[in-house]
């Protein structure tokens, strides 16, 4: 399963690599939106200040969506499923190497996204433990769950509408807990690191990782 799973992932970020569709379009969309937030807000500093934790990880949803979108692309042509599945690769191999390949693409796009909640509307880090340790449980889970439920859309001719419905309300949990941790990262709240939200982002990581290592292989199967 480990060694499948490493080979997945080489392959879809070696496809990015060469594509650089993530690079130049995916991160630009994450950035335009921060601007435009920031215009909407205004140029006072204590509201952009304010709603920064909930811009950057409203920003991250949207954009992983593409980037989620593009991972399942990847095995959207004719016969490509087929071949996947006739390749002999552990099907939670696959999983876990596609959530990977996410999780990486993610993690360029929320450094960027970081730099430019920085940037654009003068947050300060206050604790880079809480912020570190949020980002990394909230993008694992959103990769883990964007991959399950990209391979339940994938062969639907509505794939790319299907799939934000299907995965947006269920990444609510990661908005809301993510922007509490980020709130707690920047000093706007009271709460401290290891408040129930930080272990809401741990509980749905696992989770999703769990479910998707189950019942991957037989979304595969499915016609």
């Amino acid at each position: 399963m480990w060694r499948d799973g490493v080979l997945v992932a080489g392959k879809d970020l070696r496809i990015e690599v060469r594509s650089r569709v993530v690079l130049h379009q995916v991160v630009p969309v994450g950035v335009l939106m921060l601007v435009l937030f920031a215009f909407a807000l205004g140029p006072a500093t204590a509201p952009m200040v304010a709603a920064a934790p909930g811009l950057f990880w409203v920003a991250v949803l949207f954009t992983g969506v593409l980037a989620v979108q593009r991972s399942a692309a990847l095995e959207g042509g004719d016969g490509t499923r087929d071949g996947v599945r006739l390749s002999g690769l552990d099907p939670a191999g696959v999983f876990l190497g596609k959530t990977a390949a996410v999780t990486v693409q993610l993690v360029v796009l929320e450094v960027v996204l970081c730099a430019g909640v920085v940037l654009f509307y003068g947050a300060h880090v206050r604790s880079l433990g809480t912020l570190v340790a949020s980002s990394a449980a909230g993008t694992v889970g959103l990769a883990a769950a964007g991959t399950l439920y990209g391979a339940l859309a994938a062969g639907l001719r509505v794939r790319e509408t299907l799939l934000p419905l299907l995965f947006l309300p269920v990444a609510a949990p990661v908005l809301v807990a993510g922007t509490k941790a980020w709130q707690s990262a920047l000093g706007t709240s009271g709460v401290g690191a290891d408040d129930p939200w930080l272990r809401l982002l741990l509980v749905f990581a696992v989770v999703y990782l769990a479910l998707g290592v189950v019942i991957f292989g037989p979304l595969q199967e499915a016609p």
